[in-house]
């Protein structure tokens, strides 16, 4: 997929031939595994580069579990928290 993305991000897919390379090569200095983990990670984030990759490797970022996005939940009924009804205009009944 991370092949893929490189090569439509070129205005000429051949423009990223280079990038792929660099890619098949860094997966004989590191493992496949370590690879596949470092592609997916800059799909992730949207660092679609050999580059990327290549810093996600040699800081050991592969290794490092993805952080999901935590859900953020709202506070309960609070003073500062208003509700739809302080926006509803009294005379008619609609939302200001």
């Amino acid at each position: 997929m991370l092949v893929q993305k490189i090569l439509e991000s070129m205005p000429h897919p051949e423009q990223g031939y280079r990038s792929c390379l660099g890619l098949m090569r860094l997966g004989k200095q590191y493992s496949g595994e370590r690879l596949e983990a470092a592609c997916f990670r800059a799909l992730r984030s949207g660092a679609t580069t050999y580059r990327s990759v290549q810093s996600i490797l040699k800081n050991g970022l592969d290794r490092v579990p993805l952080e999901e996005q935590a859900q953020l939940e709202l506070p309960a009924a609070h003073e500062n928290v208003r509700g739809a009804d302080y926006y509803n205009d009294d005379k008619d009944g609609t939302q200001c």
